[in-house]
C-alpha cells in the first residue's frame, strides 16, 4: 500500500508587528501626538482600533 503523507506548513512572523500593531500606533500618534500613547495602543491593537472606530 501506498503511505499518504500531507504536510502542513505554516510560516510565522518571528520579529516584527503586525498590521493590527502598526494601524493602532498610527492612528494614536495622529490623533495624541504622543510616543508614550502610540506605544499602549500598539499593545493593545486591534482593541484600540475597534475602539476608535466606535467612538469616532
Amino acid at each position: 500500500m501506498s503511505e499518504r503523507r500531507i504536510i502542513v506548513q505554516r510560516d510565522v512572523v518571528k520579529s516584527g508587528i503586525g498590521f493590527g500593531s502598526a494601524l493602532a500606533i498610527a492612528v494614536s500618534y495622529t490623533t495624541h501626538k504622543s510616543i508614550l500613547w502610540a506605544i499602549i495602543h500598539g499593545v493593545f491593537s486591534w482593541f484600540y482600533v475597534g475602539y476608535f472606530l466606535l467612538t469616532r
